[in-house]
This record gives structure tokens, C-alpha cells and sequence, in this order.
């Protein structure tokens, strides 16, 4: 073939796909979701080059979360240009708008920046360094357990901006419960994983199993799902939040209402029947040389016959865990050893399980920290959070069971 017939054949295959791809539309990035974080450096072509929004944190903290519009069939490069914020299992992916989430994986991540190629028909692609959980998908939750005479909605405070902060009564309504149990979660917005295992203790409280069924009988509980309900749904770290955060909150004169609002409900609550308080965290994003944030852990305060009392309470959760997620009590991390000291929590401020173990009565007042995307070696999913919930709340009625 003459060289004009094969620079005319090759023109005819390859033209077309060069002139399709220097027309296409841009890509679209925007943090226009409820919890999304990000912003643009650039996008060119399919390269997209973005950082987190630190907003009021003070310090650095690595939550990001943003959607992609308009790239269906085309590989995407992310890159993150104010350092590497990117988790162990790589970013979580969704493409159902955010009803379901998997880790993309460490092979697509090179330093920090990441590939992925969107599947053709697909429009909208979310990313995050976590999996999200927001208000919709708290509501999803109840709406499945509308009707349920051991749960009752309402509403704890109204917070800065004016939402609603949830508050759910479960169990024994009828004041007369023996033991009261206090239940809560994201005082630090970003840790969304915590939510999905108090979603699985929720689960096995509201059951009709036999745990489910000995609660009804038993106890009474307080939960609040969002302690910063607006940093989770405006996306923000909340963790190190100026001048300090909601976990640093309970001392002197409360300044976010959520925590205020806690502060002067329990007592009268609970009545000195509260028994075991426990608010639940996520800690950093991956382990370092000298910390291990990819275990599930309890952390000690420093009040020791409470710790012992914690201890007895893991080795219940130790011998009957079924969840994928496995819970060891020697990676717990007591008082004293490495970032749980007083210095960590700042002078004159106090934290939640600080306040909660000062309340009449109560047995265990404790936080418990569960991996963003690692736990022994283990993915963490919204699926197996949950499951590590349904075996807190097995271990938790066993407990209680036994202090009778």
C-alpha cells in the first residue's frame, strides 16, 4: 500500500477517537453533597488535582470527600497537592450515588494521587477517604424500624446552624429499666465508620433475638448519632476544631449545643441508673511506626478500677465476637501509653467519657476507637462495622447480665 493510502487508513481509524476526546465535555468536580470536602487546584483533561478543605481545624487532619460528574468511560488521575491524605485500602468509591461504597485498593494509588477508571454509563462517581454516613442514611435506618415500640425519636438540641440533633430513646420506655446505657458517636465528624457499628448495636437493641428481647426487659438507652451534626453534613474534619472540638467540650461552660444539651439531660435521664457509657471514634487514617491506628481498641482513662471493669467487658467481647472484624483485648490502650495522656487532651478541658465516668453509678465510661479502612489486617466496610456492633451489643448484655 502507498504511504498516502496507509496515512489515509490510519486517519480513518484514529481521527475520529482524537477529535471525540479533544471535544469531550470537561469533567466536573464539586463538594455539593451532604459531607463532602474538597478543593480544585486544576483539572485538565483527566487529570484533577485537588486538597482537603482544613476550614476552623487547627493542625492537619487528612478527611476529603467529592463527586465527578461526566466521565463516564474515562480513567481519571486524582492527585493531592498539600501531602498524602489518601488511606491504607486507597480512596472508597461509590457509583450509585453514594448508597454503596468499596475500597478502590493500594494498587491504584501511587504517593499521593490515584487512578480509576469510571465504568461507560456512569455519570457520577463519589470518592472519599472514608465511607460516608450522613443524616440520609440515618434516616434509612429508622425508616426501616418505623413503628417499633422500643424506639422513640426525638430531637436533643438544635444545633449551631440550625439542624436537628437526633436523639433516640430505645428499649424500656417506661422510666422503671434497671440499667440506663448512653450511647454516642461522631463528636469528631470525620469518623464515619463509627457510625456504622453503633448502626449494628441499634440492630440487635431494636431485634427481636434474645439480646434484643433481655433489653426490652431491662434497659433503657440514650443515643445520640451525631454529636457534631453539622460538621458531618457540611463535610468538615471536626476533629481539632477551633477553639477546641466536641470532644474537648465537657468542661466549665459548654459551647456547642449538643454537648450542652447532653451535659444537663443525663442526670436527669438516668436518675443514677447509668451503668456504661460509650462514645464511639475512629482513629487516624493509618498506623505509623510508633502507633498502631489499625486495631480496634478501647482507650483507658485514668480512673484504674473503671479500667478493670473495661478490661472484663473486652474479654466478654473478646470470646464472643462472630463479626470479620476481630477484636483483640491486647491492642487495647490504657491510660498513660502513647497518645492517650492528659497533654493529648489539653489543660482545663475535659472529654466525653472524662464527664461520663463522673456521672452516679456508672460501671464503664469509655471510648472505643475502630479502624477507617483496616482492622487486623481485616477491610473495614459498612458491613462489618455493622457486624462488630451486633457483637458489642451481645457483649454488652452479657455484661449486664452479670453486674445484677
Amino acid at each position: 500500500m502507498e504511504m498516502r493510502g496507509i496515512l489515509s487508513l490510519l486517519a480513518s481509524l484514529y481521527l475520529p477517537t482524537l477529535l471525540a476526546s479533544a471535544h469531550a465535555a470537561p469533567v466536573r468536580v464539586d463538594a455539593d453533597i451532604p459531607g463532602e470536602n474538597i478543593l480544585i487546584d486544576s483539572i485538565r483533561g483527566d487529570t484533577i488535582k485537588v486538597h482537603r478543605d482544613l476550614r476552623d481545624t487547627e493542625g492537619e487532619w487528612f478527611y476529603w470527600s467529592f463527586r465527578v460528574r461526566g466521565a463516564a468511560g474515562r480513567t481519571l488521575d486524582v492527585e493531592f497537592t498539600k501531602g498524602n491524605v489518601i488511606g491504607v485500602r486507597g480512596p472508597a468509591v461509590s457509583t450509585d450515588q453514594g448508597r454503596t461504597w468499596r475500597w478502590l485498593g493500594a494498587a491504584a494509588v501511587e504517593g499521593a494521587r490515584f487512578r480509576y477508571g469510571v465504568p461507560p454509563g456512569i455519570d457520577e462517581v463519589r470518592f472519599s477517604v472514608t465511607i460516608p454516613y450522613s443524616e440520609s442514611d440515618l434516616r434509612a435506618f429508622l425508616d426501616r424500624h418505623r413503628g417499633n415500640s422500643a424506639l422513640k425519636m426525638g430531637m436533643l438540641a438544635h444545633s449551631r446552624k440550625g439542624r436537628d440533633i437526633e436523639q433516640l430513646l430505645l428499649s424500656r420506655l417506661d422510666g422503671q429499666a434497671q440499667n440506663c446505657v448512653l450511647l454516642t458517636a461522631r463528636h469528631h465528624a470525620c469518623e464515619s465508620l463509627a457510625s456504622y457499628s453503633l448502626e449494628g448495636m441499634l440492630e440487635s437493641i431494636l431485634g427481636s433475638a434474645e439480646d434484643g428481647r433481655w433489653f426490652r426487659q431491662n434497659v433503657e438507652f440514650l443515643v445520640v448519632p451525631f454529636m457534631d451534626k453539622d460538621g458531618v453534613e457540611d463535610g468538615d474534619q471536626g476533629k481539632g476544631r477551633r477553639p477546641h472540638d466536641h470532644n474537648r467540650d465537657y468542661a466549665g461552660e459548654s459551647i456547642y449545643p449538643s454537648v450542652k444539651a447532653l451535659r444537663d439531660l443525663v442526670p436527669r435521664w438516668s436518675e443514677g441508673r447509668l451503668k456504661f457509657a460509650l462514645d464511639l471514634h475512629c482513629p487516624y487514617r493509618r498506623s505509623s511506626q510508633k502507633d498502631n491506628h489499625e486495631d480496634i481498641m478501647f482507650v483507658g482513662g485514668s480512673d484504674q478500677d473503671r479500667w478493670s471493669r473495661v478490661e472484663e467487658f473486652s474479654k466478654i467481647l473478646e470470646s464472643v465476637q462472630t463479626g470479620p472484624l476481630v477484636y483483640r483485648r491486647s491492642n487495647n490502650l490504657p491510660f498513660g501509653v502513647s497518645w492517650n495522656t492528659a497533654d493529648n487532651v489539653g489543660s482545663g478541658l475535659k472529654t466525653f467519657d472524662m464527664w461520663a465516668s463522673e456521672q452516679p453509678g456508672v460501671l464503664i465510661a469509655t471510648t472505643l476507637e475502630i479502624p477507617y479502612a483496616n482492622a487486623g489486617g481485616k477491610p473495614v466496610t459498612a458491613e462489618s462495622a455493622r457486624a462488630l456492633g451486633l457483637d458489642l451489643a451481645r457483649a454488652l448484655s452479657i455484661y449486664l447480665q452479670q453486674i445484677r
